[in-house]
């Protein structure tokens, strides 16, 4: 049981960081282009090797 003294406060340090790292994200408009991710993948020119 005295293990989970430490183990809490660890675990909820890294859920912090995981939302700091995602409000970081939102706030440096990382998502803002899903319409052209969902074209790229359709594309056809880099099926089998990048373009040279």
């Amino acid at each position: 049981m005295e293990v989970l003294s430490l183990l809490i406060p660890v675990s909820l340090g890294l859920g912090g960081l995981g939302l700091l790292a995602f409000v970081w994200a939102m706030r440096t408009h990382q998502f803002d282009d899903p319409e052209g991710d969902a074209r790229r993948i359709l594309d056809d020119r880099w099926d089998d090797r990048p373009r040279d």
